[in-house]
């Protein structure tokens, strides 16, 4: 999740902060069916956000109404100005909007590496209640660490990050093909999953931490990804309890 691009170029550069850091290109973990759901989905955010372009200026009011607005959610609970239903519904709708091009396609660059084997592994309409479940309370993590922000906050990375967590417990030992940005220069390593997401998943937690202390720094939902990841990994073990092992390439 990140904000709005309507917003100041310096609130908006955290929403493409992780894509500065390690980025991973492939994996080796052939699925075996056809990722529908994923494919749907990112599908989905593209033309959502070919919508938003063609909003003009009716943009920034789109987003105060789809986007998940903290402040508004704490509002509806306690002073009933609104529906809770209409209030709580954006922390679906938000997971559908994005802040701008390297928003967009970051997002869906990690759900089209790591999300078809999650679908393989769970079944497409189980998968397909996985992701909007785990995005929901990805929001609801946001909300709950900043529950009087006025921003609208945007994306599918808490949904994403669910995956990510699924991934890394139901496939640690798959390989990821992972550019390293080692300044000045870049290598391409495989790294098992487990240390890939993993470190992925410190740098979300020791931002998040950092962020606590001077709000939604950087205009990314760090608490939403935090939440997102360990929701997807724990829920990932309970739906798949009693099944075999997956197989994988490893080294």
């Amino acid at each position: 999740m990140g904000i709005a691009w309507f917003l100041p170029r310096r609130d908006r550069r955290g929403a493409c902060f992780e894509l500065s850091r390690m980025i991973p290109l492939r994996d080796e973990n052939p699925s075996s069916t056809v990722p529908v759901v994923t494919r749907t989905i990112i599908v989905l955010n593209c033309l959502v956000f070919v919508y938003e372009i063609m909003l003009g200026e009716g943009l920034r009011p789109f987003m105060f109404q789809w986007g998940l607005v903290p402040e508004r959610l704490t509002l509806a609970l306690r002073y009933h100005e609104e529906p809770v239903v209409t209030a709580g519904v954006t922390l679906v709708t938000s997971m559908f909007l994005h802040g701008g091009w390297l928003h967009l396609l970051g997002n869906m660059w990690y759900l089209s590496i790591f999300g078809d084997n999650i679908e393989d592994r769970l079944g497409k309409a189980r998968y397909l209640l996985f992701y909007l479940l785990i995005g929901a309370l990805a929001g609801t993590m946001h909300y709950l660490v900043n529950p009087s922000s006025r921003l609208p906050t945007v994306g599918a990375s808490g949904a994403i990050a669910g995956v990510l967590g699924a991934y890394a417990v139901t496939f640690p030992r798959a390989r990821v093909i992972t550019l390293l940005p080692l300044f000045p220069f870049f290598q391409v390593v495989a790294l098992r999953a487990v240390w890939a997401l993993g470190l992925w998943f410190v740098f979300q937690f020791f931002s998040g931490a950092l962020s606590l202390g001077i709000g939604n720094a950087g205009g990314t939902a760090w608490w939403a990804h935090i939440g997102g990841f360990v929701i997807g990994a724990v829920t990932m073990k309970l739906m798949t309890l009693g099944r075999a092992p997956s197989r994988v390439l490893v080294e």
